[in-house]
């Protein structure tokens, strides 16, 4: 069988962990397809994708290179451990709240996944991303979560203990989507959308610096860790999606290592 020439290549890892961002290279102009989506590629070929906490594979991605070659594509999912971490001290009516609190808490939650849809040609997900705050981990993604005693869903982002008023730095570029100081469970919540999909979300905010429409680079202070919303105390919780999907921030992190 012939080489497939250079500009022709589809490049695509072999496995990936359970909440990680997938990157891969195809020629640009080319169409590529994963589950019932269409991804947008960058102008040198670059497509992105995230994979689920729960997510088994294999993962199919399909190609119609600029020339009419098509190529499947088929990616391994590692899968990883997720232990159980607990919470006490939560106040109550955020565990099992009132209906008129489930109210508002779904009211609030369709506004932030509204937010998520957004799918811009921006590739500021493309460059490394850095640490929006400096602390200790004290809640890892995709961990079982026990809230006073009840299993909850498994944690959507990383915990980051830090002082309150500690500054809140972008950790890429981005564009400001939604900005509330508070939300019931989350507190004060800012939503930095990446492109592509891609986007940011910091929780538990006690100040916000920044304005929804904001253009935003990489090291600006975006706001202040709190203890607002479901929070026992001081820390960021930063999450990462694509589009409806959460993946790990920290996975992000080390692959601009």
């Amino acid at each position: 069988m012939a080489p497939v020439p250079q500009e022709e290549r589809v490049v695509f890892p072999a496995s990936v962990s359970q909440g990680a961002l997938v990157f891969g290279k195809v020629p640009p102009g080319s169409e590529v397809r994963f589950r019932e989506r269409l991804l947008r590629t960058t102008d040198y070929g670059t497509v992105v994708f995230g994979v689920g906490r729960d997510e088994a594979g294999p993962l199919s991605v399909a190609v119609t290179t600029p020339s009419g070659r098509t190529q499947a594509v088929e990616i391994a999912v590692t899968p990883r451990d997720w232990p159980v971490e607990r919470v006490n001290g939560v106040p109550p009516k955020t565990v099992n709240p009132p209906p008129e609190i489930a109210a508002r808490i779904q009211r609030e939650q369709a506004l932030v996944t509204a937010a998520r849809d957004r799918d811009d040609a921006r590739a500021d997900f493309a460059l490394p991303f850095q640490w929006p705050v400096q602390g200790r981990i004290s809640g890892r993604f995709g961990n079982a979560r026990v809230y006073n005693g009840q299993p909850g869903a498994g944690h959507s982002g990383m915990d980051i203990a830090a002082p309150t008023g500690t500054p809140v730095k972008a950790p890429a570029a981005g564009i400001v989507t939604f900005a509330s100081p508070d939300l019931y469970l989350t507190g004060g919540t800012v939503l930095l959308d990446h492109g592509h999909g891609v986007s940011s979300n910091f929780l538990h905010l006690s100040r916000i610096d920044v304005n929804v429409g904001d253009r935003i680079e990489a090291g600006q202070v975006i706001g202040a860790v709190g203890a607002t919303g479901r929070a026992t105390g001081p820390h960021l919780h930063w999450g990462m999606s694509w589009f409806d999907v959460r993946i790990d921030p920290l996975l992000v992190l080390e692959r601009g290592k």
